[in-house]
């Protein structure tokens, strides 16, 4: 037979998870409609993209380019997030692990050097 008070603590984990969402997720509505805060004009609820509005289908195919320098931004941004552990523990990985950082760093600005050459971080 299998206990069942051992599932109690994840259940009320669950119980209290889910209350402190909806407390996020719906008071704020409801003191905004208290408030008058709530107050939808036509400009309010149209759709617009950059402050102006959509002229074209949106289901349209966006240009590779977009997609490169998404990928390119995605992969510097991880370089900086793994220079910080990397420089607060370089005291316990030695040389060993300021080379191989070295090496990781080479290889990000070959990457660099190889996307700047073929024109991938160039924007029309």
């Amino acid at each position: 037979m299998i206990d069942l008070e051992q599932y109690l603590p994840i259940l009320l984990f669950l119980g209290v998870a889910l209350a402190i969402s909806c407390v996020f997720v719906f008071l704020p509505m409801g003191v905004s409609r208290l408030t008058g805060t709530h107050n939808p004009t036509a400009e309010k609820i149209s759709e617009y993209e950059c402050g102006f509005p959509a002229f074209e289908e949106p289901r349209s195919q966006f240009d590779v380019r977009f997609y490169l320098v998404a990928i390119l931004f995605i992969i510097f941004d991880l370089e900086a997030a793994f220079l910080f552990p990397w420089a607060v523990s370089l005291d316990f990985t030695g040389w060993s692990g300021w080379a191989t950082m070295m090496v990781f760093i080479g290889e990000l600005a070959i990457g660099l050097a190889y996307a700047w050459k073929v024109g991938a971080l160039e924007w029309e």
